[in-house]
């Protein structure tokens, strides 16, 4: 008799293609997660290395560019913030 064995690729390809709707739910939690405990690093980040109003603007543009899924608007910022000081 002969033993068929399967690739790690094929086990992996079956556990994607039998994930639930709630498995996806569970991965853009995490995902959601992350990105906000990044986001809230940054921002912590930006207040201890700029002065006050610096820093407002900064927080500011990085929210208008997610909103507006829109990197420019965040980097013109950095680059005025750098030309400042």
């Amino acid at each position: 008799m002969q033993k068929k064995t399967r690739s790690i690729l094929d086990e992996l390809s079956e556990i994607r293609l039998t994930k639930s709707k709630l498995d996806r739910g569970n991965i853009v939690e995490s995902r959601g997660l992350n990105v906000i405990n990044s986001c809230i690093n940054l921002i912590n980040t930006i207040r201890e290395s700029h002065d006050p109003d610096t820093a407002l603007d900064l927080e500011r543009r990085l929210l208008n560019s997610i909103k507006s899924q829109d990197t420019s608007k965040f980097s013109r910022g950095i680059k005025r913030a750098k030309m400042r000081k």
